[in-house]
């Protein structure tokens, strides 16, 4: 095998984000749901014999020493495997929006990289490495939807209906360290468990109920974000003006709201990421290792 081509790293919404405390270290403690998307980036994967590591980027270009490139470091460090490959990027999820497109990146890299080189490592060698990079990185090697606490660390697989959401991002960012550093960010919001989110089920995962999610959460962050990024809340309202309930997903600037089966959304500011997306079940890349 000398290449891996059209390689999916789907983006996630954050049904909901509570901080309910912080470590001493600084480290904040948060509740969230994490649902993958089928909006995703594109990867290919070149093998390099020579050992070089080399990324193209199509569409808007990425830090010179990316998550990508450092995946594909940490995973030759971790195994001595002397190969190379050449990465190609074709970014379709934005920057700054709490869809952890760079994180699923990182995951796909590892797990193409994985299968390229020949490695055989397993989803738990593969999420050791993955701890390392990112937070959100062992999410998207885990292969499912998560009930998440901790600081990320703490993955309890559920399963969510099928259904659309509307995404929308705003072309200004806000800083991840500068929302958690302020003041103004509640942190001691109620530690929830799975079953105040969950359906009356018995399916092997508990079945999160969009409903109970609605009514009974939201994201702590959307009021720090909103005075940082005020269009944050010109796109809630947006959402709003067309019946749509929406939130901040993440730390970003995106927010997301549940779209019915037969609703389009009608056109926005010209310079906003408008986007309509399903939800998915699994990873398309589960297979991919063994557990």
């Amino acid at each position: 095998m000398s290449q891996l081509r059209d390689v999916p790293a789907p983006g996630k919404l954050n049904l909901f984000l509570h901080v309910t405390g912080r470590r001493d270290d600084g480290y904040h403690l948060l509740q969230s749901v994490f649902m993958l998307i089928d909006w995703c980036d594109r990867l290919d994967f070149t093998l390099r014999p020579d050992g070089q590591l080399s990324r193209e980027d199509v569409g808007p270009s990425l830090p010179p020493d990316d998550l990508c490139l450092r995946a594909a470091r940490a995973l030759r460090e971790a195994t001595g495997c002397p190969l190379g490959a050449h990465i190609r990027v074709t970014k379709h999820l934005p920057a700054e929006a709490g869809l952890g497109g760079g994180s699923s990146d990182a995951a796909t890299c590892l797990l193409a990289l994985n299968r390229l080189w020949g490695l055989g490592l397993n989803r738990t060698a593969l999420r050791r490495i993955g701890e390392r990079l990112g937070a959100d990185v062992p999410f998207f090697l885990g292969g499912r939807n998560a009930w998440v606490e901790g600081v990320g660390e703490h993955l309890t697989p559920v399963s969510v209906p099928a259904a659309r959401f509307a995404v929308v991002k705003p072309p200004s960012g806000a800083s991840t360290p500068t929302i958690f550093s302020s003041p103004d960010l509640k942190r001691d919001t109620k530690t929830a468990i799975i079953q105040g989110f969950a359906a009356n089920d018995k399916s092997e995962h508990p079945v999160i109920d969009f409903r109970r999610i609605a009514e009974a959460s939201g994201n702590d962050l959307q009021p720090v974000a909103q005075v940082l990024c005020p269009e944050v809340g010109d796109c809630i309202d947006w959402l709003q003006s067309q019946g749509l309930q929406g939130r901040m997903t993440g730390s970003g600037t995106a927010v997301f709201a549940l779209l019915p089966t037969a609703q389009h959304l009608l056109p926005g500011p010209g310079n906003w990421v408008i986007h309509e997306c399903s939800n998915m079940d699994v990873h398309p890349l589960i297979d991919w290792c063994s557990d």
